[in-house]
């Protein structure tokens, strides 16, 4: 049974860089009231930070990636286009980068843990994993402006839907950055993803921040935190769902390789805003 000071379950939402910030605050909330949930459920780059602190490497994570981002490399390879190649680098750079933090003793520590729901869109049959992201991509443009985009599910409109991996449902490191790829392909800044010979495009595209598992355990009474990355636009809460976000902008570019001070300034909001929620811990859970 959780802790009592414990939520039953825990969303990250995506948002490219952005997600810097759920790492702070997950790790200042953690340091005052370690939390014991029964799964976490993580999408587009939620699901690289939730993964990282779950198996215990979330330090030595983002030390590479600072250090990385502090080599400056250009965003964009215009010699890419004459092999016919998207001159976006981050997609390569950062499958490769999975590749390295994440092995198999990593996915040990994973499945040692609660489980992390790894959630994905999946296409229909027919239709292709590229042809699928720009028409969400669009429609999700036309509903962020009639809604402001707080909670995103423009894919459903064009027939895509949720699908969920178990880290404890994975047989291997390269299933599980296979995964991580996926769960953020959002052409042409990140390819599109192969799960078992199929297209899976990032979740977020259907459901962001990931609500849909959530309201499963609402339902049953269980207590739930959603972690999302959008200054100003929370989504809605509900009588058992803790919804929390940036207390500032944060400026990062979703997708730059190269921003090492904008990483750092949204991982220490999150540090100084986690450790500020944990202080109304005991209010929220009646004590």
């Amino acid at each position: 049974m959780p802790d009592a000071l414990s939520f039953d379950a825990i969303g990250f939402a995506g948002g490219g860089n952005r997600c810097y910030w759920q790492s702070g605050f997950f790790l200042s909330l953690n340091l005052r009231y370690p939390q014991r949930p029964s799964y976490y459920v993580a999408v587009s780059a939620g699901a690289y930070h939730c993964a990282m602190n779950l198996a215990g490497i979330g330090e030595r994570v983002r030390n590479a990636a600072f250090s990385f981002a502090e080599r400056n490399i250009p965003d964009f390879d215009w010699a890419a286009l004459k092999e016919r190649r998207s001159p976006l680098v981050v997609g390569g750079l950062y499958r490769q980068f999975l590749a390295e933090q994440f092995g198999e003793g990593e996915l040990a520590a994973l499945k040692a843990a609660p489980p992390m729901l790894i959630q994905l869109a999946r296409p229909p049959g027919w239709m292709p994993g590229g042809l699928a992201a720009l028409g969400s991509i669009a429609a999700y443009q036309i509903e962020k402006r009639l809604t402001g985009g707080a909670h995103s599910k423009a894919g459903r409109y064009l027939g895509l839907t949720p699908a969920w991996i178990s880290t404890h449902e994975l047989s291997s490191a390269a299933d599980l950055v296979d995964a991580m790829m996926a769960t953020s392909s959002v052409p042409p800044f990140m390819p599109v993803g192969r799960i078992a010979e199929r297209d899976h495009l990032d979740g977020g595209l259907v459901d962001n921040p990931p609500t849909i598992r959530l309201a499963e355990t609402e339902a049953t009474g269980g207590r739930t935190l959603l972690l999302t990355t959008r200054y100003g636009r929370l989504p809605l809460a509900s009588p058992n769902r803790v919804v929390v976000g940036p207390s500032e902008d944060i400026r990062v570019n979703k997708f730059t390789v190269s921003d090492a001070a904008g990483l750092r300034h949204a991982f220490e909001v999150g540090l100084r805003d986690g450790a500020t929620f944990a202080k109304t811990m005991p209010r929220l859970f009646g004590r």
